[in-house]
């Protein structure tokens, strides 16, 4: 189907996909490029397809003007191609978990979520007040492993009821002590990382049952917090 009016009903409902407001009231989102498309496709997400070109695909596809995709694009040079996709449900808690205290830059979480999949993490679990992980951003900068991992959005408090209810060890992090993060056990960790200004809050680092650090160089006093928690799960992962 062809589209060529950006006053199209259908165009103007893509363009308010951008806004998180939107995307929770639809349960949906945008993915943007061909790579990002078929990472989509293999979840079993997509509903349907925009594109300026010609575009093989089963699912519903809609030609539009490059003037269309500008205004539906979050990007400054749209793409050829994006889709329409469905929000992701989560699943049950499984393997090591990561959870995620108020992290605000979008490129932050998309990172942390590249490495978690990287690095063998099935699940993070992200607060109420962390940023949006279906923001284009976070999409990108995770190169798609969004659809790789479980994901849920929770009160941290209560998640961490459960996980220690699953005799997980729920660990905080603190740049001054703490154990040796070379000395970790490897599974049933519950690792918590926190906001990239402010860390942990108060409430979670009474509820750990140990802080863990990362050594380092006394020229520096912390890390990003997508760096650090990428190093966490690497030594955690690594034999």
């Amino acid at each position: 189907m062809k589209i060529s009016s950006i006053n199209n009903a259908k165009v103007v409902y893509w363009a308010k996909l951008k806004m998180k407001k939107y995307r929770d009231i639809e349960h949906l989102f945008i993915v943007e490029n061909e790579h990002l498309v078929e990472e989509a496709i293999k979840k079993g997400i997509v509903i349907e397809i925009i594109t300026t070109d010609k575009y093989e695909s089963s699912y519903p596809t809609y030609e539009v003007t490059p003037e269309i995709m500008k205004r539906i694009s979050s990007l400054i040079a749209p793409p050829k191609v994006m889709a329409v996709c469905k929000h992701i449900v989560p699943s049950d808690i499984s393997g090591n978990v990561l959870l995620l205290d108020r992290i605000q830059d979008p490129g932050n979480l998309g990172t942390i979520i590249r490495s978690a999949v990287a690095f063998g993490f099935k699940t993070i679990i992200v607060s109420n007040d962390t940023v949006d992980y279906y923001n284009d951003k976070v999409i990108r900068s995770s190169e798609g492993m969004l659809f790789n991992i479980n994901i849920i959005r929770s009160n941290l408090l209560d998640m961490i009821e459960l996980l220690r209810s699953k005799e997980y060890s729920i660990l905080g992090t603190d740049v001054r002590e703490g154990y040796d993060l070379r000395n970790l056990k490897k599974e049933k960790l519950a690792i918590i990382i926190g906001n990239e200004g402010q860390g942990m809050n108060i409430d979670l680092q009474h509820v750990c049952d140990g802080f863990i650090n990362i050594p380092m160089s006394k020229n520096c006093e912390s890390l990003n917090a997508a760096v650090a928690a990428s190093i966490i799960m690497y030594e955690v992962f690594h034999e």
